[in-house]
Formats: structure tokens, sequence, C-alpha cells
């Protein structure tokens, strides 16, 4: 079994059930998330037997990589093929002094977003929790001694995290573990949902990350055309959501907005969006549409982006426009795997 999967508590009890004591358990999780341990043999502050335990019990597994793009602007697309064959994609993305990581919780997505290649392909399976964190772990081992450090997490790779909601947990609670896990701060990690209702509460009460919330409509019969999932959480159960998330003090919730020609872009978008939001701590992200083989839709023109820009703004919110990066590799969620399949 890859020690991975086991969070720090399983591992204690693990420890207990052979007479051990528990404070064993930080110190295995540290040569394993901090010192980047391939095997048990490194573990030189533990004793010989406790070693070969652990050696005949577990293994210390990496991802296979089978594809690495690196783009002209700096952002590398990972292809991990997992044990049972299946592909995942993780995108890092170099920001003006750090790195953002784009990570995966499923295989595939069931959600059928319009606009998401992921979705067609279909859903496969969720990921482990020990395969979510093998994404952080190995990334920042693939980064080593680079002049900038990864310190943004976003779950904004393939798959609805909240329908992965026990093994995403899991894995933050490795992730974002500051004494014998990896470490990432929860201010600077950030969990996107497609709308998943009923889990976004349990988010704020089990974990410390930042929300977001793939919205991409301000109406409802636009946000049921593009997302299929608006016509069983409709926006006025989401918005209700959001105002009921518990946000601390300074924190805003993100609302990511995909700006698609002639379907989302208008002014009269622009408006019902502001109108919507009021009473949410709210920042808004505008994403102009990533154009990719096969798709129905096109991106904005600039004259509409700046202009629904400017009516967000006008109107007090804090907006930013996310350009895609990596677009000469494959860039939009789900394109490499797909290449991966037809090969």
């Amino acid at each position: 079994m890859d020690i991975k999967e086991l969070g720090k508590d399983r591992l204690i009890v693990w420890l207990k059930e052979r007479g051990m004591q528990a404070y064993r358990a930080a110190q295995v999780f540290r040569w394993i998330y901090q010192r980047q341990a391939d095997s048990f043999e490194m573990m030189s502050d533990l004793s010989k037997e406790f070693r070969s335990l652990l050696s005949q019990e577990f293994s210390i597994d990496r991802l296979e990589k089978a594809d690495i793009q690196i783009s002209q602007d700096g952002s590398k697309k990972y292809l991990f093929k997992l044990t049972d064959g299946n592909h995942i994609e993780s995108v890092l993305i170099p920001e003006k002094d750090h790195y953002t990581l784009c990570i995966s919780t499923q295989v595939g997505c069931a959600q059928d977003c319009r606009f998401c290649m992921t979705g067609a392909g279909g859903f496969v399976r969720n990921l482990s929790s020990g395969e979510i964190i093998a994404q952080v772990r190995d990334i920042v081992n693939d980064i080593g001694e680079d002049d900038m450090r990864l310190s943004n997490l976003v779950f904004m790779g393939m798959g609805e995290p909240l329908a992965n909601y026990k093994n995403l947990i899991e894995s933050l609670a490795i992730i974002n573990d500051g004494d014998c896990g990896l470490k990432f701060s929860g201010r600077r990690t950030t969990v996107s949902t497609a709308g998943l209702v009923p889990k976004i509460s349990d988010l704020g009460k089990d974990s410390i990350v930042n929300l977001a919330i793939s919205l991409n409509a301000a109406d409802n019969k636009t946000r049921d055309m593009l997302m299929p999932i608006n016509r069983k959480y409709p926006i006025e159960t989401l918005t209700d959501a959001c105002k009921n998330f518990p946000l601390p003090t300074r924190r805003r919730i993100t609302f990511e907005y995909i700006l698609i020609k002639d379907v989302n872009d208008s002014v009269k978008d622009a408006k019902q969006l502001v109108k919507l939001l009021r009473g949410i701590k709210a920042k808004i992200n505008l994403i102009p549409f990533n154009t990719h083989e096969g798709s129905e839709f096109k991106r904005s023109d600039e004259s509409a982006i700046d202009r629904f820009q400017d009516i967000l703004y006008q109107s007090g919110y804090t907006v930013m426009i996310r350009h895609s990066k990596g677009q000469d590799i494959s860039a939009a969620c789900g394109q490499l795997r797909w290449s991966a399949r037809k090969a």
C-alpha cells in the first residue's frame, strides 16, 4: 500500500496497534513530504527494525510522468499515468514571483459542462487522496532548487472536487499541515466547484481553504445550457450557499466567469452579475474562453471583455481578467489526456 493513502491519524492507529509511539507518524511524514524521501531506508532517525517494518507494509510511490509539455510563457503541463492506466493532468503556472499549481481530483468529470474538454471524455473514477497529494509532492520535487517557489494551489484541474469530497478533505489535511505535511497555507489554497451546493458548507467547516465558484452565467436559462448542474442546484440556491459560507476575516469568495462570445458577454449579462452577487463578499475572475478543437463556442471580442470588466469595476467589485496560459501546449483542461487516449 502507498503510505500516502494514510492520513496521520490512520498511521498513528497503525503504530499503536504495534506498540509504537504516536510521534513516529510525524517523523515518517516529514521524511515523505518535506524531505521527499523515496524509500524508508533514507529515514536515518528511525531504527533499522522500524524502517524494515515500514518497507514490508508500505511503498512510497511517485506518479509516472507520461508527458510534459512546456509553453513559451513558461507554463508546464504534466500528463501523469496512474497505476490502472488512466491519465490525469496537472499544470504548473509561473506568476510574477511564484508558481501556482492546478490540481486534478478525478479522472474525467461527470458535470458535462458544455465549454469544458474534460467532460467530453466522460467520468471514469475519483482520484484517491494519495493520488491527489502526489501531484503536489511530485511537482514540488520536480521544481527542486528553482528560483521561484510553489506557493499557490488551485483545485481547478480535471474533475469536480466536491464530488470527491472525502478524498479531497483527506488530501487537504496533508497539503495544509504545517508541522509534518506539505506546509501549504490555507490562504493560498483554493477549491473550485461547479456548484455542488450540499458540500459547500461542509468545505467551510472541514477545511481552511478558499472557495471559488465556477459561475459563468448570471441567469438560470444560460447557466442551465452551459452547466447541467444548475438544473439541480439553480443560481438562487448556489448564491444562498455562498452567503452562508463561513469566511475568515478579509477573505472573499472567487467567482469564475468564462466569457463566451454572444452567450454571456453582453452589457445585460454584466449588469445581471452585479445584481446577483450583491450581499456576497466576492471577487471576480473573468476568463476569456480558451477555444479548443471541436468547441461550439468562441472567445469574446476584446471590446466585450473590457466593457464587461468596466461595468463590474464601476459597481465596486475587484475584477481580474485571467488570460489562459500555455495556449501552445494543449492548454484546455483534458486536452492532453484526450490526446493520450486517442494515441
